[in-house]
C-alpha cells in the first residue's frame, strides 16, 4: 500500500478495510483452502449472494443485499421420493410437496485492535506505522477465521492452549459472544469414535475410550463404508482442478498431528507408501490445489491432510455430546472423558468433511460499506498512532432436518463426520 491520505479519513477506512479484507481471504490457511471458487456468471441465484462453490466444505457468503439485521438465511430443499405414476393412472393433484429446512447464521462485529507506537518510538513514518499495524492484522484475522472455522465445525473448542490460540476457552466468559452463533455438538448420526479397530456410533463412547483406540487406515474404510451406506450422505467434494472429482469422490479427513503420527505408527511401511502414493497419483491428474501440497495420503477415496492444532480433550475433562434417546431433538448432555485413558494421553477429533459443511457469512460494515473496516486514530498529541480491524460476519455449522426410514426428522450436520480417538502426548 503506497496511499498517503490522512489518519481518520472516509477513504482510508474504505481502501485499507478493503485491503485487509483481501489479504485475509488470500492468507494460505485451512479456511481459504476448503473454499470453492465464486460461482459462473450463469449461476445467478448464488451470484446475487456473492456466494462460493458449493462443492467445497465452506461456502462463503457475502450478502450485501440487505443493509440490516443480524443473521442471514440458509435454506435446504430435501429430494423428493416415493413411487412414480405408470401408464395412464390419474397423476393430476398427486404432485409431492416440496418439503426444506432452513437455518440462521448471526452476524457481529469483530474488533481487534493494534497500537502502532510513536514516532520516535517506531523510528518510522506515520505511513509505516500503518504497514506495521497492517501487518499484525493479517497475522491475527486469518488466524482468528480459521480456528472459529475449526471449533464450529468440531462442535467443540477442546482444551489445546498456547500462543497460537486466540480463540478462548469455553470455559472463558467471552467464548460464547467469540464465536458468535453457537458451537453445536456433533448430531448422533455423525459422531463416531475409536474402538479398537472398529468404531462407536455417539460421542458416549468417549466416556469409556481405550487408550489404544488410536487412528488406523482400517478405520478410514469403515467411515467410508458408513458414507456409501447413509440414507443422507455426504455431498463429495469437488477440486475446481481436479480431472477425477466427477468420476473418484472424494472426502477429505483433518486430522491432528498426533493423530497422523498414530496413522503411521500403525501402518506397515509398503502400505503407508500406498496411502502417500494415491495422493500423489491424484495430484498428477493435473489439480494444483494446496489440499494437495505438503504430505497428505488418500485411502479409500478420503483425503487426509494434517492441520496445526487440534481439538483435544484430555483425560476427566467434560464435553458436550447428543446421545441416542436424544438424536431427534439434537439436546446435548455433557459427558466426561474417561479418566482412566492415563497420563500422557488425550482424545483427538479428526473431522470428516464432504461439500457445504459449514457456513461463513458477511455482512455490511456500516462504517465502510464493506465487509472489513478500517479504523485508526492519532493519540499522545498526535505522535502515536492505534488502528483497529473490523469484520462484520459469523460462522456456523450447516445442520438441516432429514426424514429417516421410520419418518423422523433428524438433525443432522449437513457435511461433516466428528470422529474421536485416543492420542499419545509423549
Amino acid at each position: 500500500m503506497t496511499t498517503q491520505v490522512p489518519v481518520g479519513s472516509a477513504l482510508a477506512r474504505k481502501i485499507w478495510g478493503a485491503y485487509l479484507f483481501t489479504a485475509t481471504q488470500r492468507q494460505p490457511t485451512l479456511m481459504k483452502n476448503l473454499q470453492g471458487p465464486a460461482p459462473s456468471q450463469a449461476d445467478a441465484e448464488a451470484k446475487m449472494k456473492g456466494q462460493t462453490s458449493p462443492d467445497m466444505p465452506i461456502v462463503r457468503v457475502t450478502d450485501l443485499s440487505k443493509t440490516q439485521g443480524d443473521a442471514i438465511s440458509l435454506d435446504l430443499f430435501n429430494i423428493i421420493g416415493g413411487k412414480p405414476i405408470m401408464g395412464d393412472r390419474m397423476a393430476e393433484g398427486k404432485g409431492e410437496p416440496l418439503t426444506f429446512s432452513s437455518m440462521d447464521v448471526k452476524i457481529d462485529l469483530t474488533t481487534k485492535v493494534v497500537d502502532a507506537g510513536g514516532k520516535m518510538t517506531q523510528q518510522r513514518t506515520l505511513h509505516n506505522l500503518r504497514g506495521v499495524a497492517m501487518a499484525n492484522l493479517m497475522g491475527y484475522m486469518p488466524r482468528l477465521e480459521t480456528q472459529i472455522c475449526m471449533v464450529h465445525l468440531a462442535g467443540g473448542r477442546g482444551s489445546q492452549a498456547g500462543m497460537d490460540w486466540v480463540v478462548p476457552l469455553a470455559s472463558d466468559p467471552d467464548y460464547a459472544e467469540i464465536l458468535i452463533n453457537t458451537v453445536k455438538a456433533p448430531t448422533y448420526n455423525r459422531h463416531f469414535v475409536a474402538n479398537s479397530t472398529g468404531i462407536t456410533q455417539g460421542g458416549l463412547q468417549v466416556a469409556s475410550i481405550a487408550s489404544t483406540d488410536t487412528l488406523r487406515l482400517e478405520h478410514l474404510d469403515l467411515l467410508r463404508a458408513l458414507i456409501d451406506d447413509a440414507e443422507v450422505k455426504l455431498q463429495p467434494i469437488r477440486i475446481a482442478d481436479d480431472p477425477a472429482a466427477a468420476d473418484e469422490p472424494l472426502y477429505l479427513l483433518l486430522v491432528s498431528g498426533r493423530q497422523w503420527q498414530t496413522i503411521l505408527t500403525n501402518t506397515s511401511n509398503l502400505v503407508w507408501r500406498t496411502f502417500l502414493q494415491n495422493a500423489w497419483q491424484r495430484k498428477s491428474y493435473g489439480s494444483k490445489h494446496p489440499l494437495f501440497t505438503g504430505e497428505p495420503g488418500i485411502w479409500n477415496g478420503i483425503l487426509v491432510k494434517k492441520i496445526d492444532r487440534a481439538i483435544r480433550m484430555l483425560p476427566s475433562e467434560s464435553y458436550q455430546y447428543v446421545a441416542v434417546a436424544n438424536r431427534y431433538t439434537a439436546a446435548e448432555t455433557a459427558g466426561v472423558v474417561t479418566a482412566g485413558l492415563g497420563a500422557g494421553k488425550a482424545v483427538d477429533r479428526a473431522m470428516l468433511l464432504g461439500a457445504q459443511a459449514l457456513g461463513t457469512v458477511y455482512g455490511r460494515n456500516q462504517s465502510s460499506d464493506y465487509y472489513y473496516s478500517w479504523k485508526e486514530r492519532l493519540y499522545n498529541f498526535e505522535r502515536n498512532l492505534e488502528v483497529a480491524g473490523e469484520a462484520m460476519g459469523g460462522k456456523s455449522k450447516i445442520r438441516f432436518s432429514y426424514p429417516d426410514g421410520a419418518g423422523n426428522n433428524e438433525p443432522t450436520d449437513h457435511g461433516v463426520y466428528a470422529f474421536d480417538t485416543a492420542v499419545s502426548l509423549t
